[in-house]
């Protein structure tokens, strides 16, 4: 016949167990559970045994929040409806609605392999080869600033990195500046300042009722701000907006800029991406430049190679001097060394692969083009949809006035959550809307729900 659990009571094991427990307990006899110890102790008649108890350190660590971003993607995934449409993410698809790898990429690729070049650890700085090709690209390859040898450029992890590695040195060498930041911006942008310990605030940008720019608050919030402030711009397609500054307001807030002696800081994400041209949208930097201010670029290779699971992307800090520029350049690989200690290779070998060949970079060109010119027409399709359907007489114009993949559709959050609820149309919450994501074939579905969800929700 089976014993009871914990019926022995002669063994010298229980012996020992009784005599630790009632030390334990301070000579009481009841049960009582010892936290700090993590032990729990029973009573069993004659004999006091000591049980195991699971209490984590980590019972104070709650939840966090799903990203409002990646969280998106989760929920389509999760959806089993036919109809679903993810347009939060912001990926390049074919018009199947298909991942897209470039041609050019492939053949670089293939290129590395035959080449049988090696694993080894790269510098802190990165690639010498992708860095040069990347400012290049940037600047000029004839720009001044690049000859003189004024940029200090670290290959780094994509834009976030890149982001991230600035915030950092802000915060170490300009301890009492504070960053301004677009209202609204990419939704990463105050988590990098916010772990970085960088103070910001938003200056006006998007303006509700002409679903565009809030030019004159904007000049007004920049001039506003304590001189020597750090703003944050987007060098092209803004996102989430896709509304950008024409050439002449770039002209007036560089002068602001200027007079303030503020740092300006470009996030340059969609560089060729946007309008299709490497030069045009990389136009506003080099305005800067131009005008001898000291600039810091983040750099990004997501997009406009599709080398989103590459992490590849560089920062750049233009530098009065040649001499200054190499003193930045070694504390941002100081900060660089106790964060990552060093960027991945495959994705830099790409970039400079392809920056690097005349042949291949050419194809890229022609391969942004092509990206870039089915996110206008399924840019234009959607507002001829919109137009044709929509018999309220609403303008829908901004669509085609915005830029690159994005559209800011002017949903609130409740009409955003109907295009989800009942549409299956999944979009951040702020009325976003990924182009890259949609077909033609999708564009009069997608009218359909945005113009229920605008003239049927409040």
């Amino acid at each position: 016949m089976a014993s009871a659990p914990f019926a022995v009571s002669s063994s010298p094991a229980a012996s020992a167990v009784a005599a630790r427990s009632k030390v334990l307990r301070g000579g009481r006899s009841e049960a009582r559970t010892g936290c700090r110890l993590g032990i729990t102790r029973k009573n069993f008649g004659r004999v006091m045994m000591a049980l195991a108890v699971d209490v984590s350190r980590f019972e104070g660590v709650p939840m966090a929040p799903p990203d409002p971003i990646l969280g998106v993607s989760e929920a389509f995934k999760a959806d089993q409806n036919d109809l679903k449409l993810n347009l939060g993410v912001g990926a390049y698809r074919t018009e199947e609605l298909q991942p897209y790898v470039l041609n050019v990429v492939k053949k670089a690729e293939t290129l590395m392999l035959e080449k049988g070049e090696n694993k080894e650890y790269l510098p802190i700085e990165g690639l010498a080869a992708f860095n040069k090709a990347t400012a290049e690209l940037l600047f000029g390859a004839d720009n001044p600033v690049l000859k003189q040898g004024r940029v200090a450029t670290l290959q780094s992890l994509s834009g976030t990195g890149s982001l991230r590695l600035a915030a950092a040195f802000i915060q170490r060498y300009f301890p009492e500046a504070k960053v301004l930041i677009s209202s609204p911006t990419w939704g990463n942008h105050k988590n990098i300042f916010n772990d970085a310990k960088v103070p910001w605030s938003e200056y006006r940008y998007y303006d509700p009722k002409t679903v565009g720019l809030d030019f004159e608050g904007m000049i007004a919030d920049i001039q506003a701000a304590p001189d020597g402030s750090f703003v944050l711009l987007h060098g092209c397609a803004h996102n989430p907006t896709g509304i950008d500054p024409t050439p002449e307001q770039w002209e007036k807030i560089a002068d602001v800029i200027q007079e303030k002696k503020h740092m300006p800081f470009f996030d340059v994400a969609y560089q060729g991406f946007a309008s299709g041209s490497l030069d045009e949208d990389a136009s506003s930097v080099r305005l800067f430049v131009q005008r001898g201010l000291e600039v810091f670029v983040a750099q990004s290779y997501s997009k406009n190679l599709g080398l989103y699971a590459e992490r590849i992307g560089a920062i750049n800090v233009v530098c009065s001097t040649p001499e200054v520029a190499n003193r930045v350049k070694s504390q941002l690989k100081r900060l660089a060394r106790p964060m990552y200690s060093n960027p991945p290779i495959h994705g830099a070998r790409i970039v400079a692969n392809v920056v690097g060949d005349p042949t291949m970079f050419g194809e890229w060109k022609q391969e942004m083009e092509e990206m870039a010119g089915r996110i206008k027409n399924v840019r234009q399709k959607l507002y001829d949809s919109l137009s044709a359907k929509d018999d309220s007489g609403k303008d829908w114009s901004f669509i085609l006035r915005q830029i690159g993949m994005f559209s800011y559709t002017g949903l609130n959050k409740t009409q955003s959550d109907n295009m989800t609820d009942k549409w299956h149309i999944y979009m951040t919450k702020d009325g976003r809307i990924s182009l890259a994501g949609l077909s033609l074939a999708k564009c009069e579905y997608l009218a359909d729900a945005i113009i229920d969800s605008f003239h049927n929700v409040s």
